[in-house]
């Protein structure tokens, strides 16, 4: 069993909006889904009891090895990250999926987009980063373990 490698910061802000819009439910003990920002896939995310392995059926985090961000939204949904409740509501209904192919899956690109979108609505740029920082810090404070790959990603519906 492996650690995981720390997501690109733009998976912390797809992460935001899951949460944001509802799309994560805690289903059982160590288990929840989470409906993808299309709607069209759902994705399973597992843990151990102590929440110290962790493992998801997303793409990024079945064949890049990082953590995807449906594991980081559960992780902020169970309390095991925080973040400003504001920040977070800010990405409600950012369209991930469709933006990620817009800008052909240049994430940073996709972000900026967002932010600028953002504009003076919602908390500062500075808080919103400051936030990501901090939840990126605690990712990699976490250290959390892969316990293999697990399920494969869902086919689209």
């Amino acid at each position: 069993m492996g650690g995981w490698l720390l997501p690109p910061r733009a998976k912390v802000y797809e992460a935001f909006s899951a949460v944001a819009d509802g799309r994560v439910h805690v289903s059982g003990p160590g288990t929840a889904e989470v409906v993808s920002s299309g709607g069209d896939r759902t994705y399973t995310v597992e843990w151990t009891d102590d929440v110290a392995a962790v493992t998801s059926n997303d793409n990024a985090s079945y064949w890049q090895g990082y953590l995807g961000y449906p594991i980081v939204a559960v992780l902020l949904t169970l309390g095991r990250l925080t973040a400003d409740e504001a920040v977070v509501r800010a990405f409600a209904g950012v369209p991930w999926h469709d933006l990620n192919a817009r800008f052909k899956r240049d994430y940073d690109a996709v972000v900026e987009h967002v932010l600028a979108t953002l504009g003076g609505h919602g908390p500062a740029r500075a808080h919103i980063v400051a936030e990501v920082d901090q939840v990126m810090a605690g990712l990699e404070a976490l250290d959390l373990q892969r316990p293999g790959r697990g399920r494969r990603p869902p086919r689209r519906a």
